[in-house]
């Protein structure tokens, strides 16, 4: 297949909330382009883009897919990218290599969270936006309340470009009002050609009809002038000044059918080659430099057979095989192999890629997805693709012995693929744990570990890190005196420990103070007093947690001539600041995080109740389209299992996103429940 120009590319991604019939409008596009033989289906998993075992399980895309097919002498790059808000990682990858989103809304539900969370994303870069209304064979499907939906929630300038014949089960057809025909329902045949427009509908047509006129003629002065004359307008020119509309973000068409039965189909791969800009027209933003050869790396599949395949868009080139490209980040020359086309699960070899293309290669060594690969050094700033940050962290642990580096190996390989997926040791309670943006994506990922690198783990809660400090100085004085035959053990010190306030309201430090005069306690002993102190503190006497702030002061001791040594010291050390740690009215503190919470207006009087009812300190409400934020400060012990509560609070359309705080103060009745638990731990460990 000889390499596409850019003037006639188009790049497509499908974006929308989960369940809105994505994978099914992808599908019904390859159909209707000829490219599959039949429409697959995603409740049986025959759909090209959903072919891993997992999404076919669950009925749902998990990540990103590459598409493409042929329409009026264009080639289409269709990705169908993931709906729900745990794997969005590949969703705003893909909207870096696009020049168009086709936004896929529910006929029943209208415009949902992540609905909203996209059309931002594609605003923030610029893209040309069609909308399709989907699912409008379904009982409460209502075009007309989901165009206007579409007006208030998204933009004022979305205007329909097609109108469905009848409703809920009684849809027979759309009618392009483009082109003024009509498509018939092909029950998933393909959709035949252009019908005559039913009577029954024609008012409502030419109702329409006149509206997206005046929305297109008011984005081009000479159309106006001439429409305002009263003359008929050539629909070659409304199609022109509509494209240019679209290019420009003046304009958001909104076409509408049934994936499912291939219904809207035409009708709407016509808008996608009239309407969204070529890469030639519209260009990228993303910098390489002066390289002559250039391709940025938006996604990563981890295939264990393969190894990495690396999904990547052409910035400058042709792009050829066997040809070496250099990664600016790492400095490392990469030799790309075969070119590959991608579709689904499939792939085609080709000898080259033009600019703005979309293709893959295998086996690339240190490339991460969000790289840019060029022909020679040159300083490149790799585009940010400004993933969330993972809310939701399990303990994860390998079910057989000795798999802990299978384990993390699996684990890295599969955050390749998924950057919003993290894999970090807790300093403080030793845990591995495995951070996502939501419970399905980490056990999603659990399974493939099980699945492609043959580990099983088990995931449990992480431990909150809790910390120690406390409220008032205290003094304690420690003599470890121990004889044995020959040389025995002797170190006595004295010790004042105070609360350390914390710098500018980060982290509580700790500060050793030297204050021994006329040298009772040799220089050389003195640190071993600090290192016992040390130890100490890395386990408090309430919870077992570390202890923070805290000033201890050496204010005097004794040595012994012989028996003295750095041992002694530090067990001295060590029990002198257990005594005194005792007296200084001692706390537990536990982390705050900052939270910030999207959901549909009417959740919001549940949500702020179970954050009271969570110890949550509401911040403000920000009211925005049909969706509040609300922001809160809330303990990390109590939004451990945040997830499940807001999906049943809100049907599954809030989302929340969080990040550490400060450390405060736990009250005395939760507390007292923590220090119980650790000491019942304790003696448990100890039987």
């Amino acid at each position: 297949m000889p390499a596409i120009e850019p003037g006639k590319i188009r790049n497509i991604a499908v974006v929308g909330h989960r369940g809105v019939g994505k994978s099914s409008l992808a599908e019904a596009l390859l159909f209707q382009a000829g490219k599959t033989t039949r429409l697959g289906s995603v409740e049986q998993g025959t759909t090209a883009s959903d072919w891993d075992e997992d999404e076919q399980r669950r009925q749902m895309s998990l990540s990103g897919s590459l598409l493409h097919l042929e329409w009026q002498g264009r080639k289409i790059n269709v990705v169908d990218t993931p709906g729900d808000a745990g794997f969005q990682a590949d969703t705003l990858a893909a909207l870096r290599v696009v020049e168009g989103a086709l936004v896929t809304v529910s006929g029943v539900m209208g415009v949902e969270v992540n609905t909203s969370r996209v059309w931002a994303r594609a605003d923030e870069y610029e893209l040309s936006r069609v909308v399709f209304v989907n699912m409008l064979d379904r009982e409460r499907a209502d075009f007309f309340r989901v165009l206007e939906a579409c007006r208030s929630q998204l933009s004022d300038r979305c205007v329909a470009i097609q109108l469905p014949i009848g409703a809920e089960h009684e849809l027979r057809g759309v009618v392009d009002l483009l082109h003024m025909c009509a498509f018939m329902d092909p029950s998933g045949g393909r959709e035949g050609g252009p019908q005559p427009i039913p009577d029954d509908v024609a008012d409502l047509v030419q109702e329409y009809r006149e509206k997206l006129l005046d929305a297109v003629v008011e984005t081009d002065e000479e159309l106006m002038g001439r429409y305002l004359e009263g003359e008929e307008l050539d629909p070659a020119a409304v199609a022109a000044a509509l494209k240019t509309a679209v290019t420009k973000d003046e304009l958001y068409p909104v076409a509408c059918g049934v994936a499912t039965k291939n219904l809207g189909t035409t009708a709407l791969l016509d808008l996608l080659v009239e309407g969204v800009p070529s890469p030639a027209r519209k260009g990228t933003t993303i910098d390489f430099g002066d390289a002559k050869e250039a391709v940025f790396i938006f996604k990563t599949i981890a295939d264990p057979f393969t190894g990495r395949i690396s999904c990547f868009r052409v910035l400058a080139g042709p792009v050829h095989g066997d040809t070496t490209l250099v990664d600016p980040r790492t400095h490392a020359k990469e030799r790309l192999g075969q070119v590959l086309l991608v579709q689904g699960k499939d792939t085609e070899p080709v000898d080259e890629l033009c600019v703005g293309d979309l293709g893959a290669v295998a086996k690339l060594k240190d490339v991460l997805t969000g790289d840019v690969l060029v022909d020679h050094e040159v300083p490149v700033e790799p585009p940010h693709i400004d993933f969330p940050e993972p809310v939701m962290a399990f303990a994860v642990t390998p079910k057989a012995k000795g798999d802990e580096e299978k384990m993390a190996s699996g684990l890295r390989r599969l955050s390749e693929e998924d950057p919003t997926l993290q894999l970090r040791r807790d300093p403080q309670t030793g845990e591995q744990l495995l951070s996502g943006l939501s419970q399905m994506q980490v056990e999603v990922a659990v399974d493939r570990l099980k699945g492609r690198f043959h580990v099983e783990v088990e995931l449990h809660p992480p431990r909150v890190p809790y910390k120690e400090t406390i409220r008032k100085e205290a003094r304690a004085r420690h003599r470890y005196k121990k004889q044995t035959g020959g040389r025995g053990q002797f170190g006595d010190c004295e010790i004042l420990i105070e609360p350390l306030p914390a710098v500018d309201g980060g982290e509580m430090g700790y500060e050793f103070v030297d204050r021994i005069v006329g040298g009772v306690i040799s220089h050389g002993f003195r640190p071993a007093v600090d290192k016992g102190v040390r130890e100490a503190m890395e386990h408090g006497e309430l919870a077992g947690a570390p202890v923070q702030g805290v000033r201890v002061s050496l204010v005097d001791g004794m040595e012994h001539s012989v028996d003295s040594s750095e041992m002694a010291f530090k067990i001295a050390g060590s029990m002198a600041f257990k005594e005194a740690y005792a007296k200084a009215d001692p706390v537990l503190l536990e982390p705050i995080m900052q939270l910030e919470v999207t959901v549909p207006d009417e959740a919001v009087g549940a949500v702020n109740g179970d954050l009271n009812s969570r110890r949550g300190r509401l911040q403000g409400m920000e009211p925005a389209a049909g969706l509040t934020t609300i922001r809160a400060e809330v303990p990390m012990a109590e939004i451990l299992t945040y997830s499940q509560a807001l999906t049943s609070m809100t049907g599954g359309r809030g989302d929340y996103s969080m990040a550490f705080l400060r450390y405060e103060e736990v009250p005395t009745h939760v507390a007292q429940k923590i220090i119980e638990q650790t000491k019942k731990e304790r003696e448990a460990a100890h039987a």
